[in-house]
């Protein structure tokens, strides 16, 4: 994630913010241009534009910021009454439930970054399969209907439990893992919607299948022994979690989830300015000056070669306040393997892209 500056004072200001707490201008997100700026009233009631651009565009705010739940805006000049993120929006809470807001509220910051990476990324919102949209239901669950996350031809499910933290603290421990969060959870689930866009030829399959294994198993049979039998020993040397060792569907958008949770991570080292200089004697591996652009870096291994240092620096800052690693992951040879192609992958679909839209 960027930093941004208010344009009015100068203010450095995160990307959920919604006024200058320094001055108080209007802020809104422009998610074409990744900017998060400051805003003055336009001539139409309910319209604004950017600070520094009186004769620009015209912009309104997505419905949803009415709800308290988004900062983004959409051009005044078009129809559609919410921003990329929230149209993505199928099944919203009952907000007749008071705790369901705050839930919907927090789904919402995890979604707007989600959204934010795969636009950075130039992937598409979009399904290019028949019958496939991409789209979102947050659903409470009650005693006749359980709810269970995950993916089914584009449409995602999250039980809206997941923003409580409590609850999801006590099925991380259930679930014996080491890491659970919103953002990772539509991080994974989004991964399998990516699998049926990306992977639709027999050329990409048959890469996929030389790495991550062969997704014809059967799903069901293959999680029922999962959850059966358990992890096979070693599995560290082939997955980056227990979970990723499932089924080779599984598999993928475990690593998917983590390349996004890299990604992402970079950036905001890099926009900081952060440097890695550990005070002892020849350590060059762990020393690294974060210069590059995570969303615009070519080589994985560039990448990569910043990631290693700097979760070395952040866990040993968590663990001097007493809280545990904020990265708990071995990212061993086969694993970087599978990160590498699904980083070639997503650079190959954006040049693709682009040269469509050159057309």
């Amino acid at each position: 994630m960027k930093i941004f500056q208010c344009q009015c004072c100068g203010q450095r200001l995160y990307f959920e913010n919604t006024h200058c707490e320094q001055c108080g201008a209007t802020l809104g997100f422009i998610p074409s241009r990744s900017r998060l700026v400051a805003l003055a009233p336009a001539e139409m009631a309910g319209s604004f534009h950017v600070v520094d651009e009186p004769q620009g565009v015209a912009w309104r705010f997505c419905s949803n910021h009415q709800q308290g739940v988004c900062n983004w805006l959409v051009p005044e000049s078009q129809a559609e009454e919410f921003c990329p993120a929230c149209a993505l929006n199928r099944t919203i809470p009952d907000l007749s439930v008071p705790a369901h807001h705050e839930r919907w509220k927090a789904i919402e910051m995890a979604k707007h970054r989600l959204v934010y990476g795969l636009i950075r990324l130039g992937l598409p919102l979009e399904s290019s399969l028949e019958d496939h949209a991409l789209e979102f239901d947050f659903l409470a669950p009650d005693a006749e209907a359980p709810v269970m996350t995950g993916h089914a031809n584009g449409l995602i499910t999250l039980n809206i439990e997941e923003a409580d933290s409590a609850s999801r603290e006590q099925m991380r421990q259930q679930m014996a893992e080491p890491y659970r969060t919103l953002l990772g959870h539509l991080r994974h689930e989004i991964g399998h919607f990516y699998w049926d866009e990306l992977l639709q030829t027999e050329e990409r399959r048959d890469a996929f299948r030389a790495l991550f294994g062969d997704e014809r198993e059967d799903y069901g049979q293959a999680l029922n022994r999962h959850y059966e039998n358990g992890t096979p020993a070693g599995w560290e040397n082939t997955w980056i979690s227990a979970y990723a060792s499932a089924h080779p569907w599984e598999d993928w958008a475990e690593t998917w989830a983590h390349y996004l949770h890299m990604i992402d991570t970079l950036e905001t080292a890099h926009v900081f300015g952060v440097s890695v200089e550990p005070q002892v004697a020849d350590e060059d591996e762990s020393e690294t000056d974060i210069r590059l652009d995570p969303y615009r870096t070519p080589e994985f291994d560039e990448l990569f070669e910043d990631w290693l240092p700097l979760t070395f620096a952040v866990n040993s800052l968590n663990r001097s306040m007493g809280q545990p690693d904020l990265y708990p992951f071995v990212v061993a040879p086969k694993v970087l393997e599978k990160l590498r192609f699904i980083h070639d992958l997503i650079r190959e679909t954006r040049r693709a892209r682009a040269r469509q839209e050159l057309v």
